[in-house]
């Protein structure tokens, strides 16, 4: 009898047990259902990604004449330092215009201006290098504190057989200095800015240039004399 009792008493407290673990497994099942409940809603109510304003479509393109946004525009530049890595800096605050007819975009004109003063490196040390005038009255070795903006004016615009890469040859006025330079450039997008409303163009070019023809040849060759010009520029219609 004892030993039934005992058996008995065991099934109780299992029984118990069971029970309450699926009294447990149906409080949880209700918490997650109102929480799904809840969440579904508010997921729905979320607006689907916007879609950017710009897009490589040049039938977005109206003609006319286009002056640079200079905050979103900038001219990056690397060279080799003593062939060990690439180092590089930038220009920004770019500003001129571009005229450009859809119909004819070979006879396209692209004028800007590009702030030498606007020079930014990661290092302090050698910002102040670049910019500070040279010794005893001589020669800076690089720009000097006060140097003359950089311009660079094209001469012919030779389009791509794609309809949206061009070969823009033009005169580059750096140091005082001016000479022939071809941009390998290429239309990034067109729309309308959701800020302003105005229509904007942008392109994005590459080219490398020698510095010692511009007169800054401190270190050729330890620091090359290439230079590689990552330009991207965004045009605001006028």
């Amino acid at each position: 009898m004892r030993s039934r009792g005992r058996a008995c008493a065991r099934d109780h407290v299992t029984a118990s047990h069971f029970g309450a673990f699926i009294m447990r497994i149906a409080h949880s099942l209700a918490v997650f259902t109102l929480i799904g409940a809840a969440t579904v809603p508010a997921l729905a109510l979320q607006e689907a990604p916007a879609q950017r304003p710009g897009v490589v479509d040049t039938s977005r393109v109206s003609g006319g004449t286009y002056q640079t946004d200079p905050s979103h525009s900038l001219v990056a530049w690397s060279v080799d330092h003593f062939g060990f890595n690439d180092y590089y800096g930038l220009f920004g605050d770019v500003e001129g215009t571009l005229e450009i007819d859809p119909e004819n975009p070979g006879d396209a004109k692209v004028d800007v201006t590009i702030p030498v003063t606007s020079l930014a490196v990661v290092s302090e040390g050698l910002k102040d290098h670049l910019l500070r005038p040279g010794k005893d009255g001589a020669d800076p070795d690089f720009f000097g504190p006060e140097p003359d903006a950089a311009r660079f004016v094209s001469t012919a615009v030779d389009m791509g057989d794609d309809g949206t890469s061009a070969s823009i040859t033009g005169n580059l006025t750096l140091n005082g200095v001016t000479s022939p330079v071809t941009i390998d450039a290429r239309f990034t997008g067109a729309g309308t800015n959701p800020m302003n409303k105005a229509e904007m163009i942008g392109f994005e070019g590459t080219t490398t240039i020698q510095r010692s023809k511009f007169g800054v040849d401190y270190a050729v060759p330890m620091v090359s004399d290439d230079v590689k010009l990552m330009i991207t520029v965004a045009f605001e219609k006028q």
